[in-house]
């Protein structure tokens, strides 16, 4: 999975209001008499409220092997049906109150989405707890998930952009729970029960969530909130066990799966680094120029618009809780395989070699700094970057000092950034299709974690 944070900004309060202000939003912090907090925009203009919650720590991560998917079933299932309602008629009022609720599960966290319309959200909020709380869990809609999600494994299997991406987990996180398939596989989603997700649900605890509010609803009317809709949960997680710390797997190796299709999908993988590092902006910035920025980046030029080998090629940064990657993707003839690798590999050479222009640098910029509040357009998209704030441990002020440090970040700062984090030695690098000959290439016979 692929998390590319863009991430918000938060204040410290003793009342349910905070008393500092964030230059970009006004956000504040709302703690609730129970001790719950939330961070909260207020925005009056439209009447509608948008609510975000996570539970950090609690994610696919935390699947037994014999239990991969299990957090991705809960989120499935925790909506279909809680209380008193069956799914029929759970899912019945969210539509007859245009009430959108969402679970969803990723690696590391375990949360929810809910957007409702000012009106309803007393009744909104109540479906909310009611699912979080009491799901039902009731055996046709497990079943009915179940047959969904193994149906989507199967279609997957033929997609070869999933088997490169499911290839690149197994190798790069060998031995470790990021390596599972999220989504379950065939024979793990037949094992799970309704037992199996009430357990899970139990592990929701109140010191592992994680809030973000923004649109129609006052900081006061909040810290009630808060109270109504989580005071019922657990102080504290029972059973969860600590993910360790990894250390990418099969650096420098080169894997393919060999697969009859006339283009080759490549995927490339290396160490990453962490949003708390202090050069992370200046990495933002160097990758933009590298690969991040489509035309304009570096590898399009080279390799698609120079050679017209690819129709696309981007480089990204992934941050979890436990690893941090830069990857590369993209596609050529099988016949061109051999020929782009090398390229790529130039590329990043080059960037941490030599200099990057002035204009490189401060296109750049611009555009890093003048994205962010284009991208704000709505109250479930504000919830939803000062949920990944909160999630990532950053602090309050961190679009302060994101923005301050894109400014000051100098071409020194990006040479420097560039020669300690590019190295084409630590490649991992999956291919799917049919490549040639690859010098110390190995082969992978069939997709992990897939039956």
């Amino acid at each position: 999975m692929r998390l590319i944070l863009a991430l918000f900004a938060f204040v410290v309060l003793c009342a349910p209001a905070a008393q500092a202000r964030d230059a970009l939003l006004n956000i504040q912090e709302v703690t609730s008499s129970g001790g719950l907090k939330a961070w909260l925009v207020e925005d009056h203009s439209v009447p509608v409220i948008s609510l975000q919650f996570a539970f950090k720590g609690i994610g696919t991560a935390q699947d037994a092997p014999d239990k991969q998917g299990l957090a991705r079933m809960a989120s499935n299932t925790m909506d279909e049906g809680a209380g008193d309602l069956d799914s029929q008629a759970f899912q019945k009022e969210l539509r007859d109150k245009v009430i959108e609720l969402h679970f969803n599960a990723s690696r590391d966290n375990f949360g929810a989405e809910l957007k409702t319309l000012s009106k309803n959200r007393a009744r909104a909020f109540a479906l909310m707890k009611l699912a979080l709380t009491h799901p039902r869990f009731d055996q046709e809609a497990i079943d009915r998930m179940r047959r969904a999600n193994q149906s989507r494994i199967r279609s997957s299997i033929t997609d070869p952009d999933w088997n490169a991406a499911r290839v690149l987990n197994d190798v790069a996180f060998a031995g470790h729970p990021y390596a599972q398939n999220s989504g379950g596989t065939i024979s793990s989603l037949e094992s799970i029960t309704a037992d199996d997700l009430r357990a899970f649900t139990k592990e929701l605890s109140k010191d592992r969530l994680r809030v973000s509010v923004a649109g129609d609803i006052s900081a006061q009317e909040l810290s009630i909130l808060l109270d109504e809709l989580f005071g019922d949960l657990p102080a504290t997680s029972s059973s969860v066990e600590d993910v360790p710390d990894l250390t990418l797997t099969n650096q420098g190796g080169v894997f393919v799966y060999p697969r009859n299709i006339p283009q080759t999908v490549i995927n490339i993988m290396q160490p990453g680094i962490d949003q708390s590092d202090p050069d992370y902006q200046s990495a933002q910035v160097m990758n933009f120029i590298l690969g991040s920025s489509g035309f304009g980046s570096r590898l399009t030029k080279e390799i698609r618009e120079k050679r017209g080998l690819t129709y696309g090629i981007y480089s990204y940064f992934t941050d979890m809780d436990h690893a941090d990657t830069l990857s590369v993707t993209t596609s050529t003839k099988n016949e061109s395989v051999s020929e782009m690798l090398p390229l790529i590999k130039a590329e990043f050479e080059k960037m941490a070699q030599s200099p990057i222009a002035q204009k490189e640098l401060e296109d750049a910029k611009s555009y890093l700094i003048g994205s962010l509040p284009l991208s704000l357009s709505s109250s479930d998209k504000i919830t939803g970057l000062m949920l990944s704030i909160q999630l990532s441990d950053l602090p309050i002020n961190y679009l302060d000092q994101r923005e301050e440090k894109i400014k000051a970040t100098t071409i020194d700062d990006v040479k420097r950034i560039a020669a300690r984090l590019l190295d084409p030695s630590k490649f991992i690098t999956v291919l799917v299709g049919q490549p040639g000959e690859i010098e110390g290439a190995q082969s992978v016979e069939s997709l992990p974690n897939v039956e």
